[in-house]
């Protein structure tokens, strides 16, 4: 057992109180991996934890087990410092919102992590940058432990995985298909959790539809740029994913761009790539991820965003 997990384990019989969060607008690796880990603790160790979030949770996500437990970050009581907080899954002091204030007064932290952080809040860190999802690393703690499981943490870290790697069109090992095929065999139904996130709202298919049907094209139709204005980004989860997976099927296209106008000037970037690694982008306007899905937030106006997101990729 390495110095970092036996830390863990110290700090969470020592505490009395532990707060458990991720990145703002949580997606389904981010959600699965805070609730799934609240649910071993409270298995191994019978403590209860407080899962909160800043943000959006997209509605496909309403339906995964314990989904009730995550609590917005406004709709729990701060004042009293946490004895341990665990960040999961891209916990920049920029990417989670208003949940910074669990940390920022937190006894002690721990960060879990699979993404490229050069700006760690963590008093121990937990990073695989080879990691496949941070639900992965989740499991591979869980089993290097000995942890006790049951059939929703199997379920939650499942859902983990197979969203973070796009249903594992982007696995760079073996190592989460092994992962799945255990859980299969421990009784996970794969195609019955996918069946749960078919839960959006009219509008939001909708209004992803539409944005898709109207994208641009760029450099011989090798980059296709999607917008989603203030008024359409109010009928969408905050993410955009159909929109980027369907533009991600169109044959020629190489990289993929998503521009949500969250406010006036507060501009969320999503970039995918099918080939070439994209995350320097990303870092470029002070964000990041993986190296074929990445993103960034940009204070500026829609118009300067795209323009200067245009411009990035004339080199590619």
């Amino acid at each position: 057992m390495n110095t970092e997990l036996k830390v863990l384990i110290e700090k969470i019989s020592q505490a009395k109180s532990i707060a458990i969060m991720a990145h703002k607008n949580p997606d389904a690796d981010a959600l699965c991996s805070c609730l799934a880990l609240m649910q071993l603790i409270k298995l191994n160790f019978d403590k209860d934890c407080v899962c909160v979030y800043d943000g959006n949770i997209p509605d496909a996500l309403d339906y995964v087990p314990l989904r009730a437990r995550m609590k917005y970050f406004n709709n729990v009581d701060s004042s009293n410092p946490y004895d341990l907080v665990l960040l999961l899954d891209y916990g920049t002091p920029n990417n989670i919102g208003g949940t910074k204030v669990f940390v920022d007064n937190a006894k002690y932290i721990i960060e879990i992590d699979h993404h490229k952080n050069d700006n760690k809040l963590g008093h121990t860190c937990i990073d695989d940058e080879t990691a496949a999802a941070t639900g992965a690393m989740i499991y591979d703690i869980m089993c290097e432990l000995g942890w006790q499981k049951d059939e929703k943490i199997l379920n939650l870290l499942a859902l983990a995985i197979l969203t973070d790697t796009g249903m594992f069109k982007f696995v760079r090992s073996g190592h989460s298909l092994r992962i799945m095929a255990d859980m299969v065999d421990a009784g996970v139904n794969i195609g019955r959790l996918m069946a749960l996130l078919n839960n959006k709202p009219y509008k939001a298919v909708q209004t992803e539809a539409r944005v898709a049907s109207e994208a641009e094209f760029f450099y011989n139709r090798r980059l296709v740029l999607a917008t989603i204005d203030t008024k359409a980004y109010r009928n969408i989860d905050g993410r955009g994913e159909i929109v980027l997976n369907l533009l991600n099927q169109i044959k020629g296209v190489e990289y993929i761009v998503l521009l949500k106008q969250q406010k006036a000037e507060q501009i969320g970037v999503s970039l995918r790539s099918k080939t070439s690694p994209i995350n320097d982008l990303a870092e470029s306007l002070g964000g990041g991820g993986h190296a074929f899905a990445a993103g960034a937030v940009v204070h500026d106006t829609l118009e300067n965003v795209r323009a200067k997101v245009l411009k990035m990729f004339e080199g590619k």
